[in-house]
């Protein structure tokens, strides 16, 4: 079985599934087993959250535990076989990619195998065979080859958690000159919208509550709360736009496809006024890890 994953900073995504990196953990028995895995003696409750930012993923063990819960929500969702053997299809950014990627490979392909653990009292025994890593962004569009068809440059523009990925395809190979990672994911957006809400309102909102608010999305909140959290909506959005432009890339005359969780915000604020080319959005969060995986299908077949 191929299983694709996309370890992001804000969630963790399958091909169908997709939760928040949060993890906890426990000595004991917590006082339910939903959202729970069990492994070498602890209990973790995965997903409550996000965790706090860390920017090398192979720093602990969070990622791992992380990728068996994945694995799990995954292999429910398509009612396979909780014992078996894996084919794991995962990604990094491509402007690190040849830096991060014998390490990312070595931290999940270990030599534990078979993978045993339990989540939600389910028991897993998973046998990863193989670890195939491929560029963030470029790999989602394995399943969109039609925003490239045709076009001689398109800029790749993947707006995740923390970093917001650019890269320019020419006919659509993509060019690694062009590569660039910008601090301004989505994150950003929301502790600071978060603290801006604090100040103006006195009201402490959720991270759940902005994204909610970003995306355009009911929410019982604060009117002058929501006013705000929308002012600031299209503020990040102005800073993307003003940084994709200062790392060398006109947007006036390159079309662009958006991508990734913060792809709906940019949407919901770009207006005619900012001169777009022409844009594209793939708002799937879970379309890396669905490319992941298509690649590695087709590799198979090969």
């Amino acid at each position: 079985m191929i299983i694709g994953i996309d370890h992001g900073y804000y969630a963790m995504k399958t091909p169908h599934i997709c939760f928040p990196t949060g993890l906890s953990r426990y000595d004991y028995e917590p006082y339910t087993m939903q959202n729970v895995l069990q492994y070498a003696g602890n209990y973790y409750v995965c997903g409550t959250s996000r965790q706090t930012l860390m920017k090398d993923k192979t720093a602990n063990d969070n990622y791992y535990l992380l990728t068996m819960t994945a694995l799990a929500q995954e292999i429910k969702y398509r009612r396979a076989e909780r014992k078996g053997k894996i084919i794991l299809a995962a990604g990094l950014p491509l402007a690190g990619f040849g830096r991060e990627k014998t390490a990312f490979r070595q931290y999940l392909f270990r030599k534990e195998q078979p993978l045993c653990f339990k989540y939600e009292n389910e028991a897993y025994e998973l046998t990863i065979e193989d670890v195939k890593l491929f560029p963030q962004g470029y790999s989602a569009l394995a399943l969109h080859p039609e925003y490239v068809r045709d076009e001689p440059s398109v800029l790749l523009v993947d707006i995740g958690g923390w970093t917001v990925d650019l890269m320019r395809l020419d006919n659509a190979v993509p060019n690694a000159a062009t590569c660039r990672s910008l601090e301004l994911g989505v994150i950003r957006c929301i502790d600071e919208t978060m603290e801006q809400v604090r100040r103006s309102t006195g009201l402490s909102v959720t991270d759940i509550q902005i994204e909610r608010v970003l995306n355009g999305n009911s929410c019982s909140l604060d009117p002058k709360a929501k006013e705000i959290i929308q002012k600031n909506g299209r503020s990040y959005t102005e800073r993307i736009l003003s940084a994709i432009m200062e790392a060398g890339f006109d947007l006036r005359a390159i079309p662009s496809v958006f991508m990734g969780g913060g792809s709906t915000i940019v949407r919901r604020h770009v207006t005619p006024q900012d001169g777009l080319c022409r844009a594209f959005y793939l708002t799937d969060v879970k379309a890396n890890a669905a490319g992941y995986e298509r690649i590695v299908g087709q590799m198979c077949a090969r």
